[in-house]
């Protein structure tokens, strides 16, 4: 009796769950028409209309994403929600692009519920000019360009309307121009990440209108001036902010201490100089890497490693840093696993308790002017292997134990240290050789040249 109630309960629920299925509506025709002009647009190689001939909500390719929705009197539709182009693994086979791809936004005009639109390694030979997605209105959330170098044009006037937008990722292609005063209309974006680009000029944004940003990386492109005050000013929910290889300049803005949720900060080669470290990262307490590489900061490493101790990187490779390593960087800085400090002009020893340093597992001091003995173990250094880098400090020396250990040829070229020379004069006793103290009467010829020259 059990074992029938079992089965029949399955075969109820298969039933129902099969019925539910059957009884949802097909995808309209004018979407259905639109998906394949898309794919043939992307692929015109490939016979998308024989290969998924049926209801696309049903049967389409990967990374063609359909939906039901109800409206006010209980009807029910299907629409796309999602278009993602580009063959990425295995896990994400979405449709492949052929060499010939286009891109026309007109194609997209009908997807009145497209919330995703995602395009990897599309667009790279032909060029092919950034659309005016505006018709899209506003249900796109995610616009995704990633690896696509011939995608060019600007982005001026084409994306203002789409203010539901969360996440706009553009990197890798060869969009240019000025990022548009207009972004400031899309309040909704919580990450915008505009990497690898050819984008120019001053950075005018007012980004204290987009307080839901998480994510700001505009690096690697050509921006130039002050870094905008607004991003200090409004963005207190920022988690990241990558500026770095752009040509920022001026002093880096004393008010980035506001964002106090800010967990990564990367301004790395710019041209920010000759005003020191910035003391205000001390007050920054949800710091876990901080990235100042390639600017002219100048100055000495500011005593501020206590408030920092949860810190795991930091970069401040060529930035004219000058005098000693301070120790407290050693006796904090437990939880770092990459430090730079090298392409400087440091000097003094390496401080003793750097040898604390216990979870780091790159460390860089090279091309400085350090002297003195490395205060490293055998252990640590055979951790840390091709990691630990003391090259171009000519004056540094491991002992001959950390040699004999085998462990020295992972220190490159550095010396022996030398053994302290004991003076001559102080073996007066413990030996009868009279090549090894001074006899009695070379003691009184002394002592009769003093009494001479005393007179």
């Amino acid at each position: 009796m059990a074992s029938f109630l079992f089965f029949y309960l399955l075969f109820s629920s298969s039933f129902l769950l099969f019925a539910c299925v059957i009884s949802q509506p097909p995808l309209n025709h004018l979407e259905q028409e639109s998906v394949y002009s898309v794919l043939e647009s992307i692929n015109s190689e490939t016979p998308w209309r024989s290969l998924f001939p049926d209801d696309l909500c049903s049967s389409a390719p990967h990374g063609v994403v359909c939906d039901y929705f109800t409206d006010q009197t209980g009807a029910v539709s299907a629409h796309i929600i999602e278009l993602n182009f580009g063959y990425v693994s295995d896990y994400s086979p979405n449709p492949s692009c052929s060499s010939s791809a286009t891109l026309d936004a007109f194609l997209f005009s009908s997807f009145t519920h497209l919330k995703k639109l995602f395009f990897y390694q599309c667009f790279v030979e032909t060029n092919v000019i950034f659309p005016d997605f505006s018709s899209l209105g506003a249900s796109l959330e995610y616009l995704v360009f990633v690896e696509n170098p011939s995608l060019v044009g600007s982005l001026s006037g084409k994306i203002s309307s789409l203010t539901s937008l969360r996440r706009l990722v553009i990197t890798g292609t060869s969009v240019s121009g000025q990022i548009p005063d207009e972004f400031s209309h899309l309040i909704n974006l919580e990450q915008l990440t505009l990497s690898r680009n050819k984008f120019s000029g001053n950075v005018s944004v007012n980004f204290e209108k987009i307080k839901k940003l998480k994510v700001l990386d505009l690096s690697q492109n050509g921006f130039e001036g002050y870094v905008p005050e607004s991003i200090g000013n409004g963005l207190n929910e920022l988690l990241k902010l990558d500026l770095s290889f752009n040509q920022f300049s001026g002093k880096i803005p004393e008010n980035l201490k506001g964002l106090q949720r800010l967990k990564f900060l990367d301004l790395s080669y710019n041209r920010f100089g000759n005003f020191g470290v910035p003391l205000f990262l001390g007050e920054m307490p949800n710091l876990k890497e901080v990235y100042l590489s390639g600017n002219l900061l100048g100055g000495k490493i500011p005593e501020m490693w206590e408030k920092l101790g949860g810190i795991l990187g930091i970069g401040l490779s060529g930035t004219g840093l000058v005098g000693n390593i301070p120790a407290s960087m050693g006796v904090y800085l437990r939880n770092t696993c990459y430090l730079a400090l090298d392409n400087n002009s440091l000097e003094g020893t390496v401080p003793e308790e750097f040898s604390l340093l216990e979870s780091v597992s790159e460390l860089n001091l090279e091309n400085n002017n350090l002297t003195g003995k490395v205060p490293f173990s055998a252990k640590f250094v055979g951790k840390m292997g091709d990691k630990l880098k003391l090259e171009g400090n000519s004056e540094l020396c491991i002992d001959e134990e950390l040699r004999n250990a085998k462990v020295g040829q992972k220190l490159g070229q550095l010396k022996i240290c030398k053994k302290p020379d004991i003076p001559q004069f102080a073996l007066l006793q413990g030996s009868a050789s009279s090549s090894q103290h001074l006899s009695a009467s070379h003691f009184l010829i002394c002592i009769g040249i003093l009494i001479v020259l005393s007179l």
